[in-house]
């Protein structure tokens, strides 16, 4: 059997979208965290902005609670493919870098910094750019891969090297861009953002995942089917060892 292509940010045929299936398998428990951290606050009307909005669901996700949100990704690829399945037309979208969206300061309640943190090469520049984002007492959540022997070897290896369960470019993760809980806190501080809590998310088992990454490079099943094939929960008493979610409060 031929490998499939591999390319970010595209639906063509025979094409598999690795950041598209990671926010296809996320987007539960995202939503889940995010109201879990609103502590039951109305979301209608809330000012939201999606960093690192790839293909828009997770945006479309937030807008169906009620929120009115801005979704910025620095493909116009991924753009485009999220204003086509927006049938709503509830988000905003703009494209540009994460260390510099554009966005007005200070417009914004919420931010959630996705699928960024741990593709970036400059955490700070986006940390900045996202306190700026936020009023005062705003929230950014956020989700990033621990860096453990686990989360290499799930991500730099599993998902960018092994060849049954590649679903990555080279390069797309690095060791040195895995963020580690602690380290990550310690850099907000210098943007005036506090931490205030983060939460393991992961999968039914590693084998439901291995097996669902290989189902869906060798085209057996659509990215629709694999958040039920997956089955991610929040795992807020365990050690997060690969993936995370967190919240930050701007001073």
């Amino acid at each position: 059997m031929a490998a499939p292509t591999l390319a970010l940010n595209s639906s063509a045929p025979g094409t598999v979208d690795g950041r598209h299936v990671r926010a296809v398998v996320f987007q539960d428990v995202r939503l889940r965290y995010v109201t879990d951290v609103l502590h039951g606050v109305p979301t209608a009307g809330i000012r939201a902005a999606v960093i690192g909005g790839g293909r828009g669901l997770l945006a479309r996700g937030l807008a169906g609670l009620g929120m009115e949100v801005t979704s910025v990704d620095p493909s116009p690829e991924a753009a485009e493919l999220a204003r086509q399945a927006d049938d709503a037309g509830d988000v905003v979208y703009a494209i540009a870098p994460p260390e510099r969206p554009g966005l007005p300061e200070g417009a914004f309640d919420l931010v959630y910094c996705a699928d960024t943190f741990e593709i970036t090469e400059d955490l700070d520049a986006v940390l900045s750019a996202a306190s700026r984002l936020l009023r005062s007492g705003g929230t950014m959540i956020y989700d990033t891969v621990n860096r453990t022997p686990l989360s290499r070897l799930i991500y730099l290896g599993a998902f960018q090297r092994f060849p049954g369960t590649r679903i990555m470019p080279p390069g797309r993760y690095t060791a040195a861009r895995l963020r580690p809980p602690a380290e990550l806190a310690s850099r907000m501080t210098a943007h005036g953002l506090t931490n205030l809590g983060t939460c393991s998310f992961k999968p039914r088992s590693a084998a439901a995942l291995v097996t669902a990454t290989r189902a869906r490079r060798a085209g057996r099943v659509t990215d629709k089917q694999l958040p039920s094939l997956v089955e991610f929960k929040l795992d807020p008493k365990g050690p997060p060892l690969v993936t995370y979610l967190g919240h930050a409060r701007r001073n």
